[in-house]
């Protein structure tokens, strides 16, 4: 049964998304696509959750209740919608996306957003490298073959406040210790994404018109994206810029850390390793480290080109978010944005 928490925008133009769903709404990153898409005021969200399930929905959304067991219940939650977004952790059951990309190809939704929101899976030779996640274009070919909905991969690197104040298996940083990791020299630039710019990036992509609406073809549509990537990013740094950051906003001198080497090519395969062996934090180890060689692939700013513009997205301070992370490191605080 659906519970109606907020105010229902009225049906306007049928060349915009207007109901949008969206699994893991309480989630890491769901939380911050649910506040951006309610502050543009155009969506409806619903949030699909478990039968049973605790979490208390965000104000303004509507919970539908489903059971993944009964794919009856999932196809009843998604009538009626426009767009689902999946999002969900990298130890939710594999089966559970077929459920509903299937369930969502019954119900008519007509754009789906896979569970990415990460690194470039479009990149084969990484997420071979990746092991658990090598299955990713199975679930876009999956909405293909259905033939029902499009797809929309969103790919933002890593979280960048997350991965910083994280243990030192992401980004290398100890920050009770004061101790740093730099793979191999510490130079090599990946691109980044914060939580807040991932929910203005999507919600600013399902704010678009799905065709084209001016003659000229100069402004940015839904179709644009359809069956392809949109690749986003905050920043475009190595972990020594990451460490310049540090410093500033620690007010510290390099002198007070303690800094160590380690090649990218041996983290990687020591946490691949280490997975091998049963230790799933080692696929983090893995991951991280992957994506810090030197041939690009974490880098989907230079090797792919960014959508940042087209969707309208700010600028970002990297200092900013270099204090959350800091205070979440430090602090376990949980929520320390501005």
């Amino acid at each position: 049964m659906a519970q109606h928490t907020g105010t229902t925008v009225q049906s306007g133009s049928s060349n915009h998304i207007k109901n949008v769903a969206i699994v893991g709404a309480t989630g890491t990153s769901g939380k911050f696509i649910v506040q951006s898409l309610l502050a543009t005021g155009n969506h409806n969200v619903t949030a699909i959750t478990r039968e049973g399930g605790t979490a208390e929905m965000p104000s303004g959304i509507t919970a539908q209740k489903v059971n993944y067991s009964d794919p009856s219940t999932l196809v009843s939650a998604l009538r009626g919608q426009d767009a689902l977004i999946i999002t969900m952790g990298v130890r939710a059951p594999p089966d559970q996306q077929t459920k509903l990309i299937h369930a969502a190809a019954e119900a008519g939704v007509n754009w789906i957003l896979p569970n990415e929101f990460g690194y470039d899976s479009a990149n084969e030779a990484l997420a071979n490298d990746i092991l658990p996640n090598a299955n990713k274009k199975a679930y876009t070919e999956l909405v293909e073959k259905l033939g029902v909905s499009k797809w929309i991969g969103f790919v933002c690197g890593f979280w960048y406040e997350f991965s910083l104040g994280g243990s030192p298996d992401r980004f290398g940083f100890d920050f009770q210790k004061k101790e740093v990791i730099l793979f191999d020299e510490g130079t090599q630039p990946i691109s980044v994404t914060t939580f807040p710019m991932v929910g203005k990036g999507v919600a600013s992509l399902l704010s678009l018109p799905i065709s084209r609406e001016d003659s000229n073809g100069e402004s940015a549509c839904l179709e644009d994206f359809s069956n392809r990537f949109c690749y986003v990013a905050s920043f475009v740094v190595s972990q020594k810029d990451m460490l310049d950051s540090v410093l500033r906003v620690t007010k510290t001198d390099i002198k007070d850390w303690t800094i160590t080497k380690e090649s990218s090519k041996e983290r990687y395969e020591k946490g691949m390793a280490r997975l091998r062996g049963g230790d799933y934090a080692g696929l983090v180890m893995g991951m991280y480290s992957r994506n810090f060689f030197h041939d690009g692939s974490g880098n989907h700013s230079v090797t792919r080109g960014l959508d940042n513009e087209k969707l309208g997205l700010p600028k970002e301070d990297l200092d900013e978010f270099t204090e959350v992370a800091v205070k979440q490191a430090l602090g376990g605080v949980s929520d320390s944005y501005h």
